[in-house]
C-alpha cells in the first residue's frame, strides 16, 4: 500500500529506509518472516540500537524520551520495518506498562522506571492472567494485602510470557473485597528477583520457552510501587488493554513480510513441472490473502487518524485486533502449504535448523510460525472477547 507523502515525509522514509538496509543481521529477516520473536537477546540489542539512534519509543511523548512521532511518521517506520524484515519492538514494557506509568504513575516513578524501558535495561513482563481469569479477568484471585509499607502478594499467574528473562512484572491484585468483581483491583510493579516469585515453564507446542506459571507466595511489594490510586487496577488495566489491542495496528504492517515468506516458498516449489505460484488455485488463494492484508492495512490507517485527530477509537481497535489475528493463522498456513513437504523440517529447540543447515533459509521457520500463530487468537483478548466488545461498542448489544 503506497501513500502519498509531503516532501518531510519522504525525506524521513528514506533515512528509516537506509537505516535498516544496514542494520538487520540476515538470520533475523527470516526468523521475522516466519511471524516469530527474535531471542531475548537479540530484542534486547535490537531495541538498543533504536533507543541510540532516538527512536527507542516511537509512540511516546517527546517529555518522556519519546519520538513525539506523528502517526504518518509511526505508519512511514513501521512500514519500512516490515520491508526490511525488521522484528517488531518488543511491546510488554514499550507499549504496555510504560505509557501507563507516564500517564498514572508519580513523578518519582516516572524517573526510575521510563528511560531503562527505553534503554532495554529493564525488560518486562505482564502479570494478568490466573488460572480461571483469563479472559474473564475480573474473577482473579491474586490478593494484595497492605501491611505497613507494604503490600503482600500471593497467588498464580499464568501464560506470563518472558517472566524468565524479566526483570520486572506488573501485576494486577486483588486489594480489598468489593461486592463487583472490577473493583478493589490494584496495579503493582514488581521486581523480579523478590523474594517468593518463583518461575515455573509452559511447555508450548512450537518447542520455544516463551512463557510461564509464575507464584507469588507471601511477596512484598513496597507501596510506593503502585500505581495511581488502590482499588482502581482494573480501570487501569482496561486502558492497558485497549492500548495492547492498538499494538497490534502497528503489527498488522508486519503481515507483508509473510506475503513475501509465501512468495518466495512457492516460486520454489514445482508440481507437474509448473512452479506452485503460477497455479490458478493457489496463485488465487495468495491474491485474496495480499488483498485482505491491505483491507487490513487500511483499517490500521483509520485507527491512526483517529489517533492524530483525538478521536475515539470505539470497537476498531478489537477489529484489528481480530482479523489481524485470523490473518496471521491463514497466512502461516498458506505458506506451508507453499512448502509442501520441506515445511516438515523444523527449527530444533537449541535453535539449529533441524541439523539441516543447507536447506533455503525458510524453510525451518515455517511450521514452527504457524504453531506459534496459534496463540494470536487467545493473546490481547481472545477472538470470542473481541466479538463480544464490537457487539458492545459497535452495536449496542
Amino acid at each position: 500500500m503506497e501513500l502519498n507523502f509531503e516532501a518531510a515525509d519522504i525525506a524521513f522514509r528514506d533515512e528509516v529506509r537506509d537505516f535498516f538496509a544496514g542494520s538487520i543481521p540476515e538470520d533475523w529477516r527470516t526468523r521475522v518472516r516466519a511471524g516469530l520473536r527474535l531471542n531475548p537477546e537479540e530484542l534486547i540489542h535490537y531495541q538498543k540500537m533504536l533507543a541510540e539512534r532516538g527512536w527507542g519509543a516511537p509512540t511516546w511523548p517527546v517529555e518522556y524520551g519519546g519520538t513525539g512521532w506523528s502517526p504518518v511518521q509511526q505508519y512511514i517506520f513501521w512500514s519500512e520495518a516490515a520491508r526490511a524484515d525488521a522484528p517488531a519492538q518488543f511491546h510488554q514494557g514499550l507499549e504496555l506498562i510504560g505509557p501507563i506509568i507516564f500517564t498514572y504513575g508519580t513523578p518519582e516513578q516516572k524517573d526510575k522506571y521510563l528511560p531503562r524501558i527505553i534503554s532495554a535495561d529493564d525488560w518486562w513482563c505482564q502479570g494478568y492472567s490466573e488460572p480461571g481469569a483469563g479472559s474473564d479477568l475480573a474473577a482473579l484471585k491474586t490478593t494484595a494485602i497492605k501491611d505497613g509499607d507494604h503490600y503482600v502478594l500471593n497467588g498464580q499467574k499464568m501464560w506470563t510470557s518472558y517472566a524468565h528473562v524479566a526483570s520486572h512484572v506488573f501485576v494486577l491484585a486483588r486489594s480489598s473485597q468489593e461486592e463487583k468483581r472490577q473493583r478493589g483491583i490494584s496495579l503493582l510493579l514488581l521486581d523480579m528477583e523478590s523474594p517468593g516469585i518463583t518461575v515455573r515453564k509452559i511447555p508450548t507446542m512450537d518447542e520455544k520457552y516463551h512463557t510461564n506459571d509464575m507464584f507469588l507466595d507471601n511477596v512484598r511489594v513496597p507501596v510506593e510501587n503502585l500505581i495511581g490510586e488502590e482499588g482502581r487496577g482494573w480501570e487501569y488495566g482496561k486502558v492497558l488493554l485497549d492500548r495492547e489491542r492498538m499494538v497490534t495496528a502497528s503489527v498488522a504492517i508486519f503481515l507483508k513480510q509473510t506475503i513475501s515468506a509465501i512468495r518466495s516458498a512457492a516460486a520454489r516449489r514445482v508440481i507437474g513441472n509448473v512452479p506452485l505460484i503460477e497455479q490458478p488455485g493457489f496463485r488465487g488463494k495468495l491474491a485474496q490473502f495480499e488483498i485482505e492484508v491491505m483491507a487490513l492495512q487500511t483499517m490500521v490507517l483509520r485507527l491512526m487518524a483517529d489517533a492524530a485527530n483525538g478521536a475515539e477509537s470505539g470497537s476498531r481497535g478489537s477489529m484489528v485486533k481480530l482479523r489481524w489475528s485470523q490473518l496471521t493463522q491463514e497466512g502461516t498456513a498458506l505458506w506451508v502449504e507453499a512448502l509442501g513437504p520441506e515445511a516438515m523440517h523444523f527449527e530444533a529447540m537449541e535453535g539449529e535448523a533441524a541439523g539441516l543447515p543447507s536447506l533455503p533459509a525458510d524453510m525451518p521457520y515455517a511450521m514452527q510460525g504457524a504453531l506459534y500463530a496459534r496463540v494470536t487468537s487467545i493473546y490481547g483478548g481472545s477472538s470470542e472477547i473481541q466479538h463480544d466488545i464490537i457487539a458492545r461498542r459497535a452495536f449496542g448489544l
